[in-house]
């Protein structure tokens, strides 16, 4: 890689694909060598997100020897959303790739995507239509949360969880991430104006290592889409969020009461059942209050984390192509 900085900057959040890894750089290298013939060098910054297989040591026996290959460290894993956020912070490109390790993402579709970014649009998403994962466990509960996403929203995407996305630099300078986010990142860009689209790519069996995505994910996910709509509605009008849960409660309370009231009235002392409804009320209000409490716990500590500057990780080593950062090992 000359001096000059790379155009396209593909990040690679890894933990624990030892296995795939040698396949992996040895795609990129065929896709970057492709982005030079282009007119668009590239950069790859695969960020190891505290695996414990061996994924460090081959990527720092294959950093010597690719001059456009990057890698970095975590301390321990913080999860796909921030070792992504690590990534982004280091990209120098104008154009940010991120991609799965597992190689399911195919960097040969990466051309495509920045043809159609030169088509006008600031954020090119992946769809991975011929998807080719277990359909109980993986494609189902995806349509379920694509669907769920694009309802809650308003924007419609056939797959919010490819990995495999295009995104103007610019897009992504004023967003951070947190918690599961990252399938997000499109909500947060079109709040800023961006120009979206959708661009059927390959998607691949994984044929090493295991999958890191599992069911139990999904109310965290769900978790997240809250505080995504409370977040891009609501940031600046809190009341208006709480304010309509409140008032509602308040009108079901009352509504409550005066039904409560009509049936003691008409049939004389009333037993067991009030007992009953006065303890499911209490329970579903106190399931609110504890949603409501996480919420503005949320946004208080991402009010202090960028109001001090405190990172969201720790890097343990960084070497390659660009490296300017990082702590000892």
């Amino acid at each position: 890689m000359d001096d000059a900085p790379p155009q396209v900057s593909i990040v690679v959040p890894c933990r624990d694909e030892a296995a795939v890894l040698p396949r992996l750089l040895a795609a990129l290298d065929d896709s970057v060598a492709e982005l030079a013939a282009r007119g668009s060098p590239a950069e790859v910054i695969v960020v190891d997100d505290g695996s414990s297989d061996g994924s460090w040591a081959t990527l720092r026996a294959a950093a010597p020897e690719r001059p456009w290959l990057r890698a970095v460290r975590l301390r321990r894993g913080y999860g796909q959303t921030t070792a992504m956020a690590a990534g982004f912070e280091r990209a120098r490109g104008a154009v940010i790739v991120p991609m799965d390790a597992d190689l399911q993402n195919d960097p040969a579709d990466i051309p495509a995507l920045l043809d159609r970014l030169d088509d006008g649009y600031d954020l090119v998403s992946g769809w991975r239509r011929r998807r080719r994962d277990h359909v109980v466990t993986r494609r189902l509960p995806s349509r379920a949360a694509n669907w769920l996403i694009g309802r809650v929203t308003g924007l419609r995407l056939h797959d919010y969880g490819c990995t495999l996305k295009a995104y103007r630099r610019e897009v992504l300078a004023p967003i951070r991430l947190y918690g599961e986010m990252h399938r997000f990142l499109p909500l947060y860009a079109r709040a800023a104006g961006a120009r979206i689209c959708e661009l059927e790519v390959r998607h691949h069996p994984r044929r090493e290592g295991r999958s890191k995505h599992r069911l139990g994910r999904t109310p965290k996910v769900l978790l997240d889409l809250l505080l995504a709509r409370l977040l891009l509605k609501y940031t600046t009008r809190p009341l208006h969020f709480f304010g309509a849960a409140g008032l509602l409660l308040g009108l079901l309370g009352l509504l409550t009461a005066a039904a409560v009231l009509a049936v003691d009235l008409a049939a004389g002392p009333f037993t067991g059942d009030l007992a009953l409804l006065l303890g499911a009320g209490i329970t579903g209000l106190a399931g609110l209050q504890l949603v409501g409490l996480g919420l503005l716990a949320e946004l208080q500590v991402r009010t202090h984390r960028e109001a001090s500057g405190q990172p969201t990780y720790l890097v343990g080593e960084e070497i390659g192509a660009g490296t300017d950062r990082g702590d000892p090992p």
